[in-house]
């Protein structure tokens, strides 16, 4: 007899008749044999109802109140399902967040989850009942006992907290699409579906396919090795597991908020490739990478800087005993961007840099944190370390320094995350991660030493390259102009933005470095959710002539696109193909990051669609099946 967390979201639950179909598939999980918690979410459109009220009491509602008003959408649910199931016969009882023992911090509407009490719920499991359990929501951990909310996609979240404080066989999320499909199926209706995928890839793709799966949810998986699986409301599919590594025993108090980096890696054995001042047009990106990719040179970073006036700069990483060759690429290629009326310019300048050092830090927790990134650079500028350059992923933050810096670096990361000296991973002449060979590096068996590996070395079996196409239409990009290059200046910037909970994804810091008034300079530019953007923006803004930043410039206009798999490391030409796709649909790339496992790329925001379907198609993703998504 196995324990299982079944999960239902707002569409599985959106009537009655929708409902006591839920009923009968839960009672036929419990007839099998089966001991089972359900997790629900609101009826529907019932949340947005909800906040639509607030809306028209009050244009800014109290915090405390929302997450009052928005608990009851989920209590309506538990209540009627509990009830469908008790007319089947099947004993059953519901019971909110608090009820169930969900312990929370005393953070209105974005709460994360501390405890999980479940003594109450294991005697009603015992007595042979269904617990019926409103997600999304919990109390907080001080006495006054309020009611907390655990944000977007929170009954994900709640379902596998649940599941993995009772230590569940397995945890089900039961939606309005089949599984977990290469892309949304709404704007790609051949998006195939995948049999499985590992965590690691899903934290990167958080916005793949219809949304089904919260990143938050996945962390949890991850970090307590909780099986999932995500599988339709509608069929008896089997739908798509969501692979993680076997649990290593790891406390659950502070379930949530526990230590949010597991390891510190670095790679001394590296050097960076920088063309300056290269033409900001379609088509760029892909004849380089194109170029570098034919002549199979490994690459690991990417990062393309935004645009000054015509131009950008892209900046790539390769191992030390390639550099020649790469240089010899790069140098070969850069005639042919310049402009073809002034070929003597300094458009396309090479800049080659030795002696640097990649250092990162890793882990499933920093999801969502605001304060993780800031802290690494903080660390980083206490220490006295320069970052010269910075690339982001969902799971990671790596800083390229100087090489004399790097035992300092990791040193001073290492006490400030508390990873011991077990934890930290080291890189050398087989550097893992090289950027798809472009990228035809093998990967050395002692990569990493963390104990919960985020990438494995080996992708799921008979995985393409590419998993999963990703579209981010919810961005807003800030640059800042003329940013000190010294240490401290990326502390404050982000540490700042920390301080008011403002969470930032891409990173990139321009290669371009102009010395006015005797100070080197640099831009940055980052991305926020568009909701942040102009907050953000009126912060930066009132601090900038204190701290000597130039212009702060918002662009809400952009989209993020992104193409994720474990198996694209050892393959070659992973990045080219993507940047052809792009170029062939006159889409121009305005800035690049990587991870191991991850390219994300912004364009405009009203080419985002057309970027996805191109890459998705590009990299032969889409199937025979047309996927209709219930209303």
């Amino acid at each position: 007899m196995a324990l299982i967390v079944q999960k239902y979201g707002g569409t599985s639950v959106g009537s009655v008749e929708r409902i006591q179909a839920v009923a009968q598939r839960v009672y036929k999980t419990v007839k099998a044999g089966n001991s089972l918690v359900v997790v629900v979410s609101a009826m529907g459109k019932t949340t947005d109802g909800l906040v639509k009220l607030a809306n028209e009491i009050s244009p800014n509602p109290n915090r405390r109140e929302m997450d009052m008003l928005l608990s009851t959408g989920e209590q309506v649910t538990i209540a009627l399902l509990s009830m469908a199931l008790q007319e089947l016969g099947q004993p059953a009882i519901s019971m909110t967040g608090a009820q169930v023992g969900i312990v929370t911090e005393a953070e209105h509407s974005r709460a994360r989850i501390l405890h999980i009490e479940t003594s109450r719920l294991t005697r009603h499991i015992k007595a042979g009942k269904v617990v019926v359990v409103a997600g999304f929501q919990g109390i907080s951990s001080t006495g006054e006992m309020e009611i907390t909310t655990l944000g977007r996609g929170g009954s994900d979240t709640s379902a596998v907290a649940l599941a993995a404080a009772l230590q569940a066989n397995f945890c089900e999320i039961y939606t309005d699409v089949p599984g977990i499909l290469t892309t949304d199926p709404r704007l790609v209706p051949e998006a195939q579906l995948m049999d499985a995928i590992t965590c690691n890839e899903m934290l990167e793709l958080a916005s793949l396919g219809a949304k089904v799966l919260h990143p938050r949810a996945v962390e949890i998986a991850r970090n307590y090795g909780v099986p999932l699986v995500v599988r339709s409301s509608w069929t008896d599919d089997p739908g798509t597991w969501v692979t993680s590594a076997k649990s290593q025993g790891r406390s659950l108090i502070n379930l949530e908020i526990a230590r949010p980096v597991d390891a510190v890696e670095f790679d001394t054995n590296q050097a960076k490739v920088a063309l300056l001042r290269v033409p900001d047009k379609p088509g760029v990106a892909a004849r380089l990478f194109g170029e570098i990719s034919r002549q199979k040179v490994d690459v690991d970073l990417i990062i393309q800087s935004i645009h000054e006036g015509n131009s950008n700069d892209i900046a790539f990483t390769v191992t030390t005993p390639i550099l020649k060759r790469a240089e010899a690429v790069a140098a070969a290629i850069a005639p042919a961007l310049r402009s073809p009326f002034n070929p003597k310019s300094d458009e396309a300048e090479v800049m080659v840099e030795h002696n640097i050092a990649k250092v990162s830090i890793a882990g499933a927790g920093m999801i969502g944190r605001p304060g993780v990134a800031a802290k690494m650079f903080a660390t980083l500028a206490e220490a006295g370390v320069n970052i010269q350059m910075i690339s982001t992923s969902e799971v990671k933050v790596s800083c390229v320094v100087d090489a004399a810096e790097c035992d300092r670096a990791v040193t001073a990361l290492s006490k400030a995350f508390e990873i011991e000296a077990g934890e930290q991973g080291s890189r050398g002449a087989e550097e893992q991660g090289s950027r798809g060979a472009e990228e035809q590096g093998s990967r050395g068996a002692e990569e990493r030493t963390s104990p919960l590996p985020l990438y494995p070395s080996a992708p799921l079996p008979n995985c393409p390259p590419v998993r999963g196409v990703a579209l981010d239409l919810n961005q807003a990009r800030l640059a800042i102009r003329q940013l000190p290059d010294r240490p401290g200046m990326a502390a404050k910037l982000f540490g700042l933005l920390a301080q008011h909970n403002i969470s930032v994804d891409m990173i990139i810091q321009s290669q371009r470095c102009r010395v006015i008034d005797g100070i080197p300079r640099r831009d940055i530019a980052f991305t926020v959710s568009r909701m942040d953007g102009e907050n953000a923006k009126q912060l930066l803004t009132e601090v900038a002539a204190e701290l000597g930043w130039g212009e702060v410039v918002l662009d809400s206009a952009i989209a993020k696109v992104s193409i994720v798999g474990t198996g694209m490391v050892g393959q070659p030409g992973v990045a080219a193909k993507m940047f052809e796709a792009l170029a062939q649909q006159q889409i121009n790339i305005q800035m690049i990051a990587t991870s191991e496992i991850k390219i994300s790329c912004v364009v405009a925001q009203d080419q985002g669609v057309k970027a996805l379907q191109a890459i998705h198609s590009a990299f032969g993703l889409a199937g025979t099946e047309k996927f209709v998504v219930p209303a």
